[in-house]
């Protein structure tokens, strides 16, 4: 496979929108003004094959949200997903089956995805009958269920087969939860956090299989995490989620190292560094002592959302025209002028852009 077949687009999302409604109130009844959540606001990504994509924000922001919606287990509001270019408009049967061979969800938790009271065997086996791939025969399943296994390095698989999820471990759990997604025979991989659950010891090992799969079958990948720390390591791109709104995106080396929004420097403060003495949003001496600290304050409630930007209420740079206006994407110059793809929904770039342009 050619360099620009592998990188060609499969799943794309404009404008993605999901509001939950919350229960209403007999006056908001009948003032016809009820309340929702914005879980998510056209959120715009697109995922190529061969290429990672890491969806990073804090707990809240929307990210699980967003892999639900490209997996259709729940109905957006308003947007579209398009799969090969083509809109895709699901509700369930065989429409949905169709589309589910081609984009797979893998979750957070193995062992509550896992149904305690089947063995691996049939856990695999009924997704590859469900799919269309367990063969004609017996000996067909098998050579399929083995083949399944190897690919996720749980061997031999006779070792595996008849155990239930109980009897293995959080990171082979999760090898048979990414083994049945793989029974479908995907071109879309959505993982939902999928080593948040597991040890620290076992989480490289995982995130490395998911790379090597990538690259043997072409897949295209979403990677959702909290850590951006392991977005530079896994991703491609990477792109920065706050309050339900996409605020950054870029390539990751680019993102981590050179951060342009205020909400992604907050991500990458706060995330552990054995280089940086301090840790969290200030600042710290050799004695260990915090000589400055930034009142960042709380997450906004998605209920009512603040106007304009909506980090504003926590942002250190904040502008008057921040609380008015939702700012667009802005093109984030690099440093040296060279030709740059990293973007930041922040107004500190109006300027830049228009100075650049």
């Amino acid at each position: 496979m050619d360099v620009i077949a592998a990188e060609t687009a499969v799943l794309e999302a404009e404008g993605l929108t999901k509001h939950f409604p919350l229960p209403a109130s007999g006056r908001e009844l009948l003032g016809g003004h009820a309340r929702v959540v914005h879980a998510v606001d056209e959120v715009t990504l697109t995922l190529h094959r061969g290429r990672v994509t890491a969806l990073v924000g804090e707990s809240g922001s929307g990210k699980s949200t967003v892999a639900r919606l490209l997996a259709h287990l729940q109905h957006r509001t308003d947007g579209s997903v398009r799969l090969h270019g083509q809109e895709v408009k699901v509700r369930g049967g065989r429409k949905l089956r169709a589309y589910c061979r081609s984009v797979q969800l893998i979750f957070q938790d193995p062992f509550a995805s896992l149904n305690p009271v089947h063995t691996v065997r049939y856990t695999l086996s009924r997704a590859l009958r469900v799919h269309g791939h367990a063969g004609r025969s017996r000996a067909e399943l098998d050579q399929a269920l083995t083949d399944l296994l190897g690919r996720v390095r749980l061997t031999p698989a006779e070792q595996y087969l008849a155990k239930f999820p109980h009897e293995l471990s959080g990171g082979q759990r999760q090898r048979v939860a990414i083994a049945r997604a793989l029974a479908a025979q995907p071109e879309v991989l959505l993982a939902d956090e999928p080593v948040s659950m597991l040890d620290v010891s076992i989480r490289l090992g995982v995130l490395n299989l998911l790379r090597d799969l990538k690259e043997q079958l072409h897949l295209a990948v979403l990677y959702i995490t909290h850590d951006i720390a392991s977005a530079r390591y896994f991703a491609d791109e990477t792109l920065v989620m706050y309050a339900g709104r996409m605020v950054e995106g870029g390539p990751s080396e680019t993102v981590t190292q050179h951060p342009a929004h205020p909400y992604t420097r907050l991500l990458i403060n706060s995330a552990p560094d054995p280089e940086r003495l301090g840790t969290g949003f200030g600042e710290y001496d050799e004695d260990g002592e915090l000589t400055e600290e930034e009142d960042l304050g709380e997450p906004p409630s998605l209920v009512t959302p603040p106007t304009g930007c909506r980090f504003h209420p926590r942002c250190p740079h904040v502008m008057e025209r921040c609380s008015t206006e939702t700012p667009p994407r802005f093109e984030v110059p690099d440093p040296d002028g060279a030709p740059t793809t990293q973007w930041a929904a922040c107004w500190l770039y109006a300027n830049e852009e228009a100075s650049a342009a």
